[in-house]
């Protein structure tokens, strides 16, 4: 594509003249045909990707202005921000839409999930965290606040061995021998509960 020519016919075009819009179209084929076999956009084909490119680079067209950039770069760059802007909308449309849709019947309250806990659940969960706060009180003070510091302030094991000035494999094995320890007490809690 010879720069010079492409902005002798943007400038042309955008003066009105249609057989340099022709022209233009022409300079811009290959690589209109190129970006859209190389493009998957759901719903649609080939030629519905390329006539999306034409349609942007007269839009390019409309919207350049001469003095400030190049008009291939602008234009291609437009075209190819217009194709991701495509891929972004069918991406979030695809979930509402296709076999993957759900459809809507009398019975929806039925099919539908509730993200409601049910009272058998709420009470589990309240069971948990209190046999998992009384497995932590079983801890010794170094091992509570290692596990303070890495699970309840979500802090990283690096980070730990270096305010403990320790060596991170150091570090990692006192968190797993850690948890491992919980679960031990967990486990000795609900034989205890089931006997």
């Amino acid at each position: 594509m010879d720069l010079k020519y492409v902005e002798m016919l943007a400038k042309k075009s955008k003066d009105g003249d249609n057989l340099s819009k022709e022209k233009l179209i022409e300079e811009f084929r290959p690589f209109i045909r190129n970006l859209s076999r190389k493009t998957f956009i759901h719903g649609y084909d080939k030629d519905d990707i390329e006539n999306e490119c034409y349609k942007n680079l007269f839009k390019c067209l409309n919207s350049y202005n001469l003095e400030k950039h190049r008009f291939v770069a602008y234009a291609t760059n437009g075209i190819k921000n217009n194709l991701n802007d495509l891929i972004r909308k069918t991406k979030n449309r695809d979930n509402s839409e296709g076999s993957s849709a759900l459809t809507l019947t009398d019975n929806l309250e039925h099919t539908l999930p509730s993200n409601n806990l049910n009272l058998e659940e709420i009470l589990c969960n309240k069971c948990d965290l209190e046999i998992l706060k009384t497995a932590i009180k079983n801890l010794t003070e170094e091992e509570q606040e290692l596990i303070d510091f890495v699970f309840f302030k979500n802090n990283t094991v690096r980070l730990y061995s270096n305010l403990k000035n320790l060596c991170y494999s150091t570090a990692a094995k006192r968190k797993m021998d850690v948890v491992k320890k919980i679960g031990r007490i967990i486990s000795d809690f609900n034989e205890v509960c089931i006997n």
